[in-house]
């Protein structure tokens, strides 16, 4: 990615990145992140988290974290995912990561076509996170952090194949929930999850 194919008129070490990872999962919190990219420590080959092996996005992370000049995250619980729907979710989500900065940011460009109800300076910029060094920053630091807590889950709630499809609607999913049953981590308002709550209720009635 060229560090200037998003060209603009505010300072880069004010420039906040911003995106979020875990809104199509069935399990899970929805998780977000907020990168200020130092333009004199530049991280070479950011690109969309989604188009890097599991390794690269990890070492790119490691990196993101030492030479940003602010970084943080935000997450949406499944809770609150299930209470304010995921849309809402993921733009609370980010809205928390932009706060957990600790410092006023200049701008912020967020991934997608949607913008948080907050006080900055803002734009969605729509494929943000394959143009935009400080996005895609962004969406690797969320995605290796939520790719982490699944694994983590995949311990918890074993059968369910947490670690290998980080909740999406796998075939392998989807029959682990007939089988096993839903979990507290499951998004009790998404489809599959909504169906299998109300059949079970209807077998038990």
């Amino acid at each position: 990615m060229d560090a200037d194919l998003f060209s603009c008129s505010y300072p880069p070490e004010g420039l906040v990145g911003v995106d979020e990872v875990g809104r199509g999962p069935l399990a899970g919190d929805v998780v977000a992140a907020a990168v200020i990219l130092d333009p004199n420590r530049p991280v070479q080959g950011l690109d969309d988290s989604k188009k890097l092996t599991a390794e690269r996005r990890e070492s790119l992370a490691e990196e993101i974290r030492e030479h940003a000049l602010a970084w943080s995250l935000g997450r949406a619980s499944v809770a609150e995912i299930d209470e304010i729907n995921i849309l809402q979710a993921s733009l609370l989500a980010m809205h928390r990561a932009v706060d957990a900065l600790g410092v006023e940011p200049a701008y912020v460009l967020v991934d997608g076509n949607r913008l948080p109800r907050w006080p900055y300076a803002a734009e969605p910029v729509i494929g943000g996170d394959a143009s935009v060094p400080a996005i895609a920053a962004a969406s690797i630091l969320a995605k290796v952090q939520r790719d982490a807590e699944l694994v983590e889950l995949d311990t918890r709630y074993p059968g369910y194949g947490l670690a290998r499809h980080k909740g999406y609607p796998t075939k392998q999913h989807l029959e682990a929930l007939k089988t096993l049953g839903v979990t507290p981590v499951h998004r009790k308002s998404f489809g599959p999850v909504r169906q299998l709550l109300a059949s079970t209720e209807v077998e038990q009635a």
